[in-house]
C-alpha cells in the first residue's frame, strides 16, 4: 500500500489539473472572502458578502474566514480532485496495467485515498496560508492591530478544514467507483452539492419537516454546522448552525469512513472494465 500511496501522490503532483485545482480554490477563496468583501468597505458599493464588517476580514478571524468555503464551493472543487483520481483510470483503462504490476484492487485504491486525503490537507492549509497573508495585508492598510487565533483554535480549524475536505474527496472518489467514468460524477456531484443541497435548506426544508428533520443528517448541512461552528460567517452560502458542532464533526466522520468503505466494496466485487 505504501508504493501505491508513492505513486499516487506523484501522479497527482505532475497532473496539471490538480495544480489548476488548487488555484482555482486559492483564487475563489481570496476573492469571495477577502477581496470583494474589502473593496465594498472601501469603496461604499455594494457586492457579494460586502456587508462584513472590517473586523470580520482581520487575522483573528483566520479560522472562520477560512473555513466558510469548505461546505459548498470549495468542497466541490475537492470533489472534483476526487472523482479524477479515481476515475481516471477507468477513462484511460489503465485500471488493468496498474493491477498486473503486482498490488491488489484495495492496496491500489487505499494508496489513493491516502493520497487525496494528504492532497485535501495541503489545500487547505495553502488556504489557511492566503487567508492569512490577505487578512495581514487588510490590517496593515487599514491600521488595525494583528492578532492570531490561538494555537488551538488554528490547529482545530485546519483539522477540521481537513475533515471536511477529505470528506469530499471521497465523495468523488465512490461516485467515480459506483459510475466508472469521470464525467458523471463530477456533474452528479456538483448538481448535489451547488444545487440540491441548497434547495432543499432554502426552500424544501422550511416548509416540510420532515425534510428540515433529515438535513440533521446531510453530509452539507453537516459541513456546514461545524464551518458554523469555528467562526465561520452566517452569510456565507452552505454554513448554517443546523446542528451542533460536536454532532456535525462526527456525522462528517462518519461520511468519510462510509464514503471509503462503499468504494472499497464496489471497486473489489465489480468488474474493473
Amino acid at each position: 500500500m505504501s508504493r501505491s500511496f508513492r505513486a499516487e501522490t506523484v501522479k497527482l503532483v505532475r497532473r496539471p489539473a490538480s495544480w489548476l485545482l488548487l488555484a482555482i480554490t486559492l483564487v475563489l477563496a481570496l476573492i469571495f472572502t477577502y477581496v470583494f468583501p474589502y473593496a465594498g468597505i472601501a469603496g461604499g458599493t455594494d457586492g457579494p458578502n460586502t456587508g462584513r464588517a472590517l473586523p470580520a476580514l482581520l487575522p483573528d478571524q483566520l479560522v472562520g474566514n477560512s473555513l466558510g468555503g469548505l461546505p459548498v464551493f470549495l468542497g466541490s472543487i475537492l470533489l472534483i480532485l476526487g472523482v479524477l483520481t479515481v476515475g481516471g483510470e477507468y477513462g484511460w483503462g489503465t485500471w488493468k496495467t496498474v493491477l498486473t504490476q503486482g498490488p491488489t484492487r484495495l492496496e491500489v485504491y487505499a494508496g489513493k485515498l491516502l493520497a487525496l486525503a494528504a492532497a485535501a490537507l495541503a489545500v487547505v492549509l495553502a488556504v489557511f496560508a492566503v487567508g492569512a497573508v490577505a487578512s495581514v495585508l487588510i490590517a496593515s492598510a487599514e491600521a488595525q492591530p494583528v492578532t492570531w487565533p490561538s494555537a488551538g483554535d488554528l490547529l482545530t480549524g485546519i483539522g477540521a478544514g481537513w475533515l471536511i475536505a477529505t470528506m469530499w474527496a471521497m465523495l468523488g472518489a465512490v461516485l467515480a467507483v459506483a459510475l466508472r467514468a469521470v464525467a458523471l460524477p463530477v456533474g452528479l456531484g456538483l448538481v448535489w452539492m451547488l444545487a440540491v443541497q441548497n434547495l432543499l435548506a432554502a426552500i424544501a426544508a422550511p416548509l416540510v419537516d420532515w425534510v428540515a428533520k433529515a438535513q440533521e443528517g446531510l453530509p452539507g448541512p453537516n459541513a456546514g454546522s461545524l464551518a458554523a461552528a469555528l467562526g465561520a460567517p452566517g452569510d456565507t452560502p452552505g454554513v448554517a448552525a443546523t446542528v451542533g458542532g460536536g454532532q456535525a464533526a462526527v456525522v462528517v466522520a462518519a461520511y468519510l469512513v462510509g464514503f471509503a468503505a462503499v468504494g472499497a466494496v464496489l471497486l473489489r466485487r465489480r468488474d474493473i472494465g
